[in-house]
């Protein structure tokens, strides 16, 4: 299984977002997650709360294992890539003290950059592929990234299927270009074969057993919000494929997706959604919103575009008894939307939801 190295590490020094995760509320969801977190916005501080069910929280004594010859760097040179960056990423608005009461998995493995492209003029997508068989991940969670030579830690939700880390080993990010180290360094500076670890954290995710009841589910993004509903759309799409070819398995309900961004050059994964929605036309639909549309709009892309915001009748028409919100975007837009649900009286262990900052 290649090097081992115990890390010990205080649970408050974790965190979990940059230039990417905020944190969740209100989101239960199958099976319910073992931690609770409540974020108070008050005073333009983040404060957490954090209820941990007792049993489920794993210790804060971590390993890290890199089993491939290929991602192997030494013991030593992990161990400091993950202890210096916790260490050293200490500001106030950085991704670990964000999230430093949200639960993390203990293991923290090796990866290497095996694709990269730009999605859109502001964001790269990345391809890593973790052979480490201990690293899984649930579809919305995101990553803590450590980046050699980098001491600021960065987090980035995944905007793959865990369907896709089974069958090959690779995970999906994509990135908008900050000022942010490591933002900066996935735009500026890495190359194929690039080394970095990763660990996975979050409670923003899909995850329904077999026998759970059937749910539908509304995805609402803004912006770079769209990489963990991404994730939980394939995942969707992955259960009905496995539901037709086995007739076995978790009977998925509907997906609607509402997905804005300024104008369609931003709108991220546009061929990937669209290939979803004519996979699954009865199961899968999308509403893709331009705020700030200045060129015409491809004859592809027309059917699918609502030029303006998302309005609260959109989501409204879409509740049920039988439905889960999945809220990502700006602060702004996930407060709007949770609270508009709440005002129509959707329970609040059906709203989930993720900040970006």
């Amino acid at each position: 299984m290649g090097d081992r190295v115990a890390v010990t590490m205080e649970m408050v020094e974790l965190g979990g977002g940059d230039t990417g995760c905020g944190g969740s509320r209100h989101c239960t969801v199958l099976p319910a997650p073992a931690f609770v977190a409540t974020l108070d916005y008050s005073g333009g501080t983040v404060a957490c709360a954090a209820v941990m069910i007792p049993g489920l929280l794993r210790s804060s004594v971590g390993t890290i294992r890199s089993p491939a010859a290929s991602l192997r760097p030494t013991a030593g040179a992990l161990r400091h890539l993950t202890l210096t960056s916790i260490m050293k990423s200490k500001r106030k608005t950085d991704h670990l003290e964000r999230t430093a009461n949200v639960v993390r998995r203990e293991v923290v493995s090796a990866a290497k950059v095996c694709g990269a492209a730009a999605e859109s003029p502001s964001v790269k997508r990345l391809r890593l592929l973790v052979a480490d068989k201990d690293f899984s991940f649930k579809a919305g969670q995101w990553i803590d990234f450590f980046i050699p030579g980098v001491s600021v830690v960065g987090g980035f939700s995944i905007c793959s299927s865990p369907r896709l880390l089974e069958q090959e080993r690779m995970i999906e990010l994509a990135v908008k270009y900050t000022n942010h180290p490591p933002a900066l360094w996935i735009h500026n500076q890495c190359t194929l074969d690039a080394e970095v670890a990763v660990r996975v954290g979050g409670e923003f995710f899909f995850d329904p057993q077999p026998a759970d009841a059937t749910r539908n589910l509304v995805l609402i993004a803004g912006g770079v919000g769209i990489n963990p509903l991404l994730s939980i759309l394939r995942h969707a799409a992955d259960l009905h494929r496995e539901r037709a070819d086995k007739g076995s398995g978790y009977e998925m309900g509907t997906v609607k997706l509402f997905y804005s961004a300024q104008n369609t050059s931003e709108l991220l994964f546009k061929k990937n959604i669209l290939d979803l929605v004519n996979e699954f036309p009865e199961k899968i639909a999308c509403s893709l919103h331009v705020t700030k549309q200045t060129t015409r709009i491809s004859a592809e892309l027309k059917p699918y575009i609502t030029e303006g915001r998302i309005t609260e009748k959109d989501i409204r028409d879409h509740i049920s008894k039988e439905t889960l919100f999945y809220i990502c975007g700006p602060p702004p837009m996930t407060d709007f939307f949770s609270k508009q649900l709440e005002n129509s009286h959707v329970p609040k262990e059906h709203i989930c939801f993720e900040k970006w900052w």
